[in-house]
């Protein structure tokens, strides 16, 4: 990941707004700071939420709270919870994620 025209910024969660995305089933509740090339969000998704679409953006994710389960679309499926993380690459295949409990995320894309 390459960061460009990114100054130092401190991020106060708790005075971005937030913005609500339904899912197939449930929603995700997104707080966005974008700056330069990248993408940085605290993401919650409701318990039962299932995305209602296959994502081939690359990610790092962080579990803060909770456990999700991502599905590939070659048919593996990942577990994880609090304190586990992945990362993915642009175009290495598509994912979508489900939770039945519920999760909080930290994301940068």
């Amino acid at each position: 990941m390459e960061i460009n025209e990114v100054p130092f910024t401190v991020i106060d969660w708790s005075k971005v707004e937030a913005e609500e995305h339904p899912g197939e089933r449930g929603k995700a509740v997104w707080k966005v700071f974008k700056e330069g090339n990248i993408r940085v969000r605290m993401v919650e998704y409701s318990p039962g939420y299932i995305a209602d679409h296959w994502c081939k953006k690359g990610h790092v994710i962080l579990v803060l709270e909770g456990e999700m389960t991502t599905e590939l679309d070659d048919g593996r499926k990942f577990i994880t919870s609090k304190g586990s993380s992945y990362q993915v690459a642009d175009d290495d295949g598509a994912h979508r994620t489900f939770t039945e409990t519920g999760v909080k995320l930290f994301i940068v894309d």
